[in-house]
């Protein structure tokens, strides 16, 4: 049993290091909304369809069955994917489908798996960012103990991207759990997933409303207040604001009010402000609590 998953900052953006002509002007516009909806299209969570090419970098739990000839990786979600180690090539042609055809050869103690034959049908990460068939991806596992891997996937869609890039991936092992079955449309669904309201969608924020926001806001831990439990940092490009959580990419901040926005992944923030107007803390509200940060004196 492995864990698969990207720092935060890729999970939602899986392009955060590419500089902005990496990607089509198409892609980058369907990004652009599917962030600005607030994720209420995501074929994953609102579809229940497979994750895709995103089982690679933030899959979650998986267990990996290898043989000589072949090698399985089960999800808790049922879908699985099977490697080819048999030394057959990848179909010319392929059916697509939602994990795509994969073969895998050894370099060294260096699995390389490569993949191709995806359909459109998913995203490469929560933001939004598509893909199209001529998708094709390259993934090298190493271990490098006995409880973690090194995992580096390149993605190549000359569709969508202008050229290919690499993502690194933390590959650790939970040697001690076992998968619990999940059924996404056995899960009682949210019907009124609407993105943004249509009030929320009417707010159009200043610049000099945004930049009041900008700054670095640390929240200490209760036990010591020497070690950190979250970092955020909010910074600017252009009229937009970004964030930064624990310094692991900026992501687009969305507005749903004059001091409310959402990166989507945690939930929503709210900052407040002194007597003066001037910006002293923020209040992240998500699934597993309230997270209070003060601003830092710069």
């Amino acid at each position: 049993m492995w864990s698969l998953g990207m720092s935060t900052g890729y999970v939602l953006n899986i392009l955060v290091d590419q500089k902005p002509d990496q990607i089509r002007p198409w892609a980058a516009a369907f990004y652009k909304q599917q962030m600005e909806d607030v994720g209420k299209n995501d074929p994953a969570t609102i579809g229940c369809l497979p994750l895709g090419p995103r089982r690679m970098t933030g899959g979650g739990l998986a267990k990996i069955i290898q043989s000589p000839y072949l090698i399985v990786i089960l999800s808790e979600d049922l879908t699985y994917r099977q490697i080819f180690l048999d030394g057959r090539p990848l179909p010319k042609d392929p059916q697509p489908n939602f994990v795509g055809y994969s073969v895998g050869h050894w370099e060294g103690d260096t699995l390389v798996v490569e993949s191709s034959g995806f359909n459109d049908r998913t995203w490469l990460d929560m933001g939004g960012h598509p893909h199209t068939e001529a998708l094709r991806t390259s993934e090298r596992y190493h271990r490098t103990a006995f409880g973690h891997m090194d995992l580096t996937v390149t993605l190549d869609d000359p569709k969508a991207y202008n050229a290919p890039w690499t993502v690194k991936v933390n590959v650790n092992m939970e040697p001690d759990t076992e998968f619990i079955e999940y059924v996404c449309t056995e899960t009682p669904r949210d019907t009124h997933v609407v993105g943004r309201t249509p009030e929320e969608q009417k707010i159009k924020l200043s610049r000099d409303t945004l930049a009041k926001y900008v700054g670095t806001y640390e929240a200490p831990s209760r036990r010591d207040p020497s070690l950190l439990v979250a970092l955020f940092k909010i910074s600017m490009s252009g009229d937009d604001l970004l964030i930064s959580i624990d310094g692991k990419g900026d992501i687009p901040f969305i507005p749903l009010s004059e001091n409310t926005f959402s990166p989507r992944l945690y939930g929503t923030f709210v900052f407040f402000s002194d007597d003066h107007g001037v910006v002293t803390h923020l209040v992240a509200h998500g699934a597993d609590g309230d997270i209070t940060a003060t601003r830092k004196k710069e």
